[in-house]
């Protein structure tokens, strides 16, 4: 069983990933605060049979969260797996630096996001973007670039409007963030 890249499947991950990787992958990335719970529950059913199917982690997720947990609660957490098993954020991460980097001056970078993962990334990376000086607090000369590279151009992010998530459901947790590179 493997990946469409090539990599681990979500069985696969599931099976093997330490406590600590499955309480990270379900707190920070599904937003889930009993995450710590949920990766023991997947550890102990895994030592008597491996998950295989989605089924197994519906059937974790409703004896940590309750019986009455239902798909928003599965939609959050698949999705967690899936951003831990494809390594989204840290592509996300590595990308938002080279993507500013490939901007002419005066240049707007807009990200499209649909998790608070990927919002929390491009709102940091705008504000240090956009901060004259990144040094360390307790530093007491400046040694960093001494000037914004630019400034954000939405002061929160943006999210779809009542009639755009009526005509389009997904639209309802997308987020933009736009940036611009100093002239």
């Amino acid at each position: 069983m493997e990946g469409r890249d090539g990599g681990l499947s979500a069985a696969e991950w599931l099976n093997s990933a330490s406590e600590d990787e499955l309480t990270r992958a379900f707190k920070e990335f599904g937003d889930e605060p009993k995450g710590s719970r949920l990766a023991r529950e997947v550890i102990h059913r895994r030592e008597n049979r491996p998950l295989e199917s989605s089924d197994d982690l519906v059937g974790a997720i409703r004896k940590v969260l309750g019986p009455r947990s239902g798909a928003p609660e599965f939609a959050r957490l698949f999705q967690a797996v899936r951003i831990a098993v494809n390594d989204e954020l840290d592509g996300l991460a590595r990308a938002l630096p080279a993507l500013r980097d490939r901007l002419t001056p005066g240049g707007v970078l807009a990200v499209i996001d649909y998790h608070s993962g990927e919002d929390r990334l491009a709102k940091h990376a705008f504000r240090e973007w956009s901060s004259s000086c990144i040094c360390p607090p307790k530093q007491l000369q400046c040694t960093c670039r001494g000037r914004p590279l630019g400034l954000p151009l939405t002061k929160k992010a943006l999210s779809a409007t009542t009639e755009e998530t009526a005509r389009n459901t997904r639209a309802r947790s997308a987020h933009l963030r736009c940036w611009r590179k100093a002239q």
